[in-house]
């Protein structure tokens, strides 16, 4: 575990070099995407972490996930010795299961966590101390994260997993891994990994994170024209809507869904991520193939993530594309109904499990998926496509928090504000998706 006195003195003294040289270039703070090359602060952190994550992920590949999640799923933890640090792995067999679930394979899960090409740290406007890292291909996130927020996260993981299994399209951030990393001399580090939200972000225009509430709640806008990647706030969004049409329905729906998941949590001061994409010209108000519609659909009642998709197994419905299911001679058959195109019939034998049971599908709260990569956190508008993810799950309605709540009631009278209690601060997120939807 541990290098010899010079050795150690040594790395740490190229460190310190290293971390001064960054913040001497970075006199102001720049916001947005930087790669984190040999100079950086943080390049040996990150090269310590592809070699943990690769062996980690080595461990789930050659002993895959079994069918059923137990508590010691939960709870079991991995310990791997490494040169110069020791990585651990918490909740390994559920994370992996839960990977699986998704459709995302564990070679290339390995691939992007440890590929040659250099992480990127993204510097954010979020008052969060924590550190933000994304793998080369902008499809993963990495946060550090402190132990109170690990232990909430584990603590209730098998209801985090099971939110996420009853409702496959929910809008909660998925979590992906946990591990924490030992180096000499150096304190514990606890990160987690997540999907990113803004993936793939080629041709986002603007960013907001959402609170549903007032107080510094205003971001300093970029210059126009600038490469600066701001993530603007409540009051920025005033004036805009987010134009979805048919889809409004489900969107509200699942926000209450998870947002009553997040209050029997007794959790507070998430966040609503919303960006902004121009569609296409050939994109825009199109009317989909009968075609495209079944691999919509297939792709909607199956690993949404996964390339390799099942046979129709359930019914999707929404106010322009209804899938109604049927009895014709014992077989349970499929009527594709588009308001806008007619009437189509495709026979396609359903499984005989309880999950492709209409009323069960309909309970899961599905919605017909864009065909694009990473769609679970896409909706498409008439003239945009927005992203939209719930994230910073750990923050407890805590003593220290309802004293805090208490003191702002004094301070900031007659606004809103985000520490309230959870069931306020649910049904005030739920109100302002309702009054910025149309």
């Amino acid at each position: 575990m541990t290098d010899a006195p010079d050795s150690t003195t040594g790395r740490r003294s190229l460190t310190l070099k290293r971390r001064f040289l960054w913040k001497l270039r970075q006199k102001w703070k720049l916001l947005g995407l930087f790669e984190i090359n040999g100079e950086h602060e943080f390049y040996d952190l990150t090269c310590m972490l592809k070699v943990g994550l690769r062996a980690a992920i080595q461990e789930a590949i050659d002993n895959p996930p079994v069918d059923a999640l137990s508590d010691a799923d939960c709870k079991a933890v991995l310990k791997q010795a490494h040169e110069g640090f020791e990585m651990r792995t918490y909740g390994g067999p559920a994370f992996a299961h839960f990977r699986h679930s998704l459709g995302i394979t564990e070679k290339e899960y390995q691939l992007s966590l440890s590929s040659q090409s250099s992480y990127l740290q993204f510097i954010s406007n979020s008052k969060s101390k924590a550190d933000f890292f994304l793998t080369n291909n902008k499809r993963f996130f990495l946060k550090t994260q402190s132990k109170r927020e690990i232990r909430f996260l584990l603590s209730n993981l098998p209801k985090y997993i099971q939110h996420l299994e009853r409702y496959p399209h929910s809008l909660l951030v998925r979590f992906l891994g946990v591990h924490s990393i030992i180096m000499a001399q150096e304190k514990k580090k606890y990160f987690i990994i997540m999907q990113s939200v803004f993936y793939p972000d080629e041709r986002i225009l603007e960013r907001y994170d959402i609170k549903g509430c007032q107080v510094n709640r205003w971001t300093e806008p970029a210059p126009e024209g600038s490469q600066v990647i701001v993530v603007l706030k409540d009051l920025n969004f005033e004036g805009n809507s987010i134009q979805l049409g048919q889809q409004r329905s489900w969107l509200l729906r699942q926000v209450q869904l998870d947002t009553q998941f997040l209050k029997e949590l007794n959790v507070l001061d998430y966040s609503l991520l919303v960006a902004f994409q121009p569609l296409h010209a050939d994109e825009k108000g199109q009317n989909l193939s009968f075609t495209d519609i079944i691999f919509r659909t297939t792709m909607s009642l199956s690993n949404p993530e996964s390339s390799l998709l099942t046979s129709v197994s359930g019914i999707v419905e929404e106010e322009s594309d209804i899938l109604v299911s049927e009895m014709v001679g014992g077989v349970d058959l499929y009527r594709l109904r588009e308001l806008n195109l007619g009437v189509e019939n495709v026979s396609l034998q359903s499984s005989a499990k309880s999950d492709s049971d209409p009323a069960h599908i309909l309970a899961q709260n599905r919605r017909l998926l864009p065909r694009c990569k990473s769609p679970l956190h896409l909706l498409d508008g008439p003239e945009f496509r927005y992203f939209m993810g719930i994230i910073d799950l750990f923050t407890v309605y805590s003593f220290r928090k309802r004293l805090e709540h208490l003191w702002k009631c004094i301070r900031y009278r007659h606004q809103t504000f985000s520490t309230v209690s959870p069931s306020d601060y649910a049904r005030r997120l739920c109100q302002w998706v309702e009054s910025h939807t149309v």
